[in-house]
Order: C-alpha cells, then structure tokens, then sequence
C-alpha cells in the first residue's frame, strides 16, 4: 500500500513513499492539497468553481478532467477516486497530512511534537494564481493553524523554562518572535531564557534588535521590565498570565482561561477583539481583570474567529458565539455565573442569558448595544453605509493602533498603549478576517430578545462613549425588565481605561447582591 505525504505547512508537496511527486500545476497541487484537507470526497463543482471562476461551465469541465489525467499519471493509476460528481483520494492508499499530524499532536497536548510538525505557515508562498476562493479558504485555514502554532510554543516555552530547559525554552521563544516579532512579551521570554542558558551575548542582541524594532515601528521603548533583565542577570519574575486551555466546540477550537476562585463564576466577553494573552500585557487591563477575579471566578474565552481561538471561513454569528459561552462553561464547570458583555460582546450573551436562564445568575451589559446598525426605528447606531465606511477605515490601518482615538481617547496619547493595542490586534485577527467579523455585528439584531431576559441585570455605560453611542445603553435598560441604568462619566469605551473604579464598584455591588 502506497503512503502519501502532503506537506502543507510551509510551501506545499507531495511525496509517494518518500520521493517526491514533481508536480509542475499549481493548480493540480492546489486540488490535491484541498482534498487532503477535506478527508473526504470533494464535488468537480466545488474546484470548478475554485480553480476556474471566470470560465464557462464546459470549458470549466474540459480542464477538470484534463487536469485529473495527469495528476493520475504523475501519482499513479488508483491513487484518486473520481466518478461524475466527486473526487477524493483513494482508500487505497495511506495519507498523511502534516497539518492534521500538528492538530492531532496539539489536541493530545503534545504540544512539542506539534511544534516539530510545525515547519511554516499553511501554503506559505504558495498561491494557484487567478483564484481568489481559494486563497480565500487558504487564507483563514492558515490564520486558524498559526493561532495554534501560537499557543503550543507557548506551552513550551513555560514548560521548558520550569524544567530548567532553558536553551530549549530560548529555542522556541526565538520562534515566537519569528511570528510576532513586535511582541515584547515573546521578546522577554526569548531574552529571559538566553540569560538562563548563559548566552548573554545573544540576549543582549536580542535586546538590541527589539528595541530596534519597537523603535520604528511605534516610535516607543521597551518597558523597564524587559529593560530591567539584563541588570538584574534574568532574576526577574515574568508575571505569566493564566494557563490558556482549549476546549472543541461546534467544530472549532476555543481558547480560554480561568483565573480565581469565588462562590460563583465572572465571565467576561469583550467586544469585535480579544487575545486572552495578550490582555495581561496591558497594566490597567491587568488590573482590572484582577479585581474581577476577586468579586468570583474569573472566565475569560475568544470567540470563535478572534485570538487563540480557531479562525473560521464564515462570519461569526450571535447564535455561534452564543454557543461558544456554553461550549466553554461546561469545559470550565460552571454552574453559576455572571455574564459581562462589553460591547459587541454584549448580544451574545444577552443570547444565551435567554436561552439558559437556570445557568445566569446576572447579566452586564457595559457599552453594549442590540442592533449593530441603525435603522428607522433604530437611531443609537451608525447607518449601514457608515458602518462599511468606518469599518474600510479601520482596516486599511490594521496592525497599527487603530480606532484607539475612538475606543480610549484618555489613552490614546500613550505610546506603550498604542504599541500594546496595536499588537493585540495583530495577535487577534487579520484584515481580511475581521472584516468579516464586523460584517456581522453589523447585521446583528437582539432586540427581540430584550423582553425575554428574566435574571438581574446592570446596564453601564460612559455618557460621551465615542464608539456605542449612550442611547444604546438606554435603550437596553429600558427594554430589560430587571435592569439597572448606570451613567458614568467618561468618554472611553473599554472598561478599563479612564476611571475604571466607578466601573468597578457598580460590578462589585452587583456581584454582592446576588449572593444572597
């Protein structure tokens, strides 16, 4: 029996039984890789339409079958199966996938395996040409595995620095700053570990080199923690954020962290970004989770296409994220819980508070809102067109500090802030996928479900928030029967920054009264 091996991470090859397949059709290497990632049958449809979308349907035909002639003649006669409607690969043979090997490995917790199966990024430089569907689906397949890649050298690089490991820890820090190469935590934690293993020369390049970097890119310093390493020979604790643990629901990965202990659980979804790392980074935010965390059990998760979560090839709706909240309380083991919803964020769990009312205990609501776009009987949004408007703004000016002059005027003067939003927004998404993230909170609608929210709720929001406009939260409030309207002073619209304490004293008391 034959064994196939399709490379997929890094540019993409086929080898039968170790030789390799010299495939001069990017096309034919474009199929055959979609259908090693299918794990099944795939319809002629489906590549017509993905190899060919500007042709007519016989001539689309014609190059099909021509195509699949010499694919057969390259690999050998059996290798794939084909009648009129499907294509696939053979049962006959073995197949190997090196993706599927790197997931499997990731989903066993044998995060370094995963990491060795991890030699690129998904068709790295590899493109058919003229086919917009697919680099599409190559696109968001790629954005999902790296968001794992992520999150497996994290695990050991922790791993490696607590055995003592510490060159192995340095090895693959290097690697995450490969990725992410304007992350200063990944740079500490490479800096850290060189110190560690006694290569203070490299670590001090290293050091040389991100300052550098940080420099030009957002014309800032390192902060005095990495700055600090070199003085202090390594001895400096590196606060770690929470472990992040994954859990598979409705057919994708989910990332999330739990952080506390308290009679009852906080779970906290943030609006269109998030990264359950990378809000550890930013001191307030640091702060404030921490407070949370000592009102209950904090919870922490991304939502499906966002941070460490898997990316997806469709947008997002309410009803998945939704999903997603009950996909992660049953992995952490809650039963009781208080759900806060900033922003964006907020519908979903207006969603599922509706659908499990036994399992909330309360509901925040902080800047939220239930229609994303307005309308004649909806006026506290933007209109469609300005929403699409902002939103090609916004992206055109992604993996720099955009929106920050909207989302936290108070802040948006400070460089190691802008540096910190500009990274979690590279870490959290990409252009091309948050685009269609915010497609769909733009056509989002929730208020049917406000009459039906039967648990405690409190409605918070800043009166001059530049981003959710303060008629939303009024509007919420007085849709919700048992709600409670808190106007706060202020014009930034995460919670944390500004004056976070009124914020935070409002959740306090609210979190309080539900002990009872």
């Amino acid at each position: 029996m034959a064994l196939f091996s399709v490379r997929t991470l890094g540019f993409p090859e086929i080898r039968r039984d170790d030789r390799l397949c010299q495939l001069a059709l990017r096309k034919g290497l474009a199929l055959l890789v979609y259908l090693a990632e299918a794990k099944g049958s795939v319809g002629r449809d489906v590549f017509a339409a993905m190899l060919w979308p500007e042709d007519g349907e016989e001539v689309v035909r014609a190059r099909l079958r021509r195509l699949l002639h010499r694919l057969q003649l390259t690999l050998g006669d059996g290798v794939l199966t084909t009648d009129r409607s499907t294509v696939r690969w053979s049962a006959a043979i073995i197949l190997q996938v090196d993706s599927q090997l790197f997931e499997q490995a990731c989903d066993r917790g044998e995060f370094e395996r995963a990491c060795r199966h991890y030699l690129g990024d998904f068709l790295e430089g590899f493109s058919p040409g003229d086919c917009p569907q697919f680099d599409e689906w190559a696109f968001f397949r790629r954005e999902a595995l790296r968001g794992r890649a992520i999150q497996a050298l994290e695990r050991v690089v922790h791993d490696k620095n607590a055995g003592g490991d510490f060159a192995a820890a340095a090895a693959h820090a290097g690697r995450l700053v490969e990725l992410d190469p304007l992350s200063e935590v990944y740079g500490r934690h490479l800096i850290r570990n060189l110190l560690l293993a006694g290569d203070r020369a490299t670590a001090q390049r290293h050091l040389e080199a991100l300052t550098q970097r940080l420099r030009d890119e957002f014309n800032v310093a390192p902060e005095a923690e990495t700055r600090a390493l070199l003085n202090a020979g390594a001895t400096l604790p590196i606060e770690e954020p929470p472990p992040t643990r994954y859990v598979r629901g409705g057919g994708v990965h989910l990332a999330f962290q739990t952080y506390g202990a308290g009679h009852i659980d906080v779970l906290v979804l943030p609006g269109f970004v998030s990264h359950v790392e990378r809000v550890w980074e930013e001191p307030r935010c640091r702060a404030f989770l921490s407070s949370l965390a000592g009102m209950g059990r904090l919870i922490l998760l991304d939502r499906r296409g966002i941070g460490l979560s898997d990316r997806v090839g469709f947008n997002p709706s309410v009803d998945a994220t939704a999903q997603d909240i009950g996909t992660v309380l049953d992995a952490a083991g809650s039963r009781r819980v208080v759900l806060f919803g900033a922003s964006e964020g907020g519908p979903a769990c207006i969603k599922f508070a509706v659908d499990h009312p036994d399992r909330v205990a309360g509901l925040i609501l902080f800047a939220s809102l239930a229609k994303g776009s307005a309308t004649h009987d909806y006026s506290h949004a933007l209109e469609a067109g300005q929403y699409d408007w902002w939103l090609q703004q916004l992206v055109a000016v992604w993996g720099g500090p955009a929106g920050i002059e909207t989302f936290a005027p108070s802040l948006s003067g400070d460089p190691q802030t802008r540096a910190w939003w500009a990274g979690l927004l590279r870490a959290a998404s990409s252009p091309g996928a948050i685009k269609g993230v915010l497609e769909a909170l733009r056509d989002m609608d929730v208020r049917h479900l406000l009459g039906r929210i039967s648990m405690p709720t409190l409605v918070l929001h800043r009166h001059d928030d530049r981003a959710v406009r303060i008629g939303a939260g009024r509007h919420l409030a007085s849709h919700i029967a048992q709600a409670r309207f808190v106007e706060l002073d202020g014009a930034d619209h995460w919670a944390f920054a500004g004056d976070q304490q009124p914020v935070l004293d409002n959740i306090r008391r609210f979190v309080g009264s539900l002990a009872g």
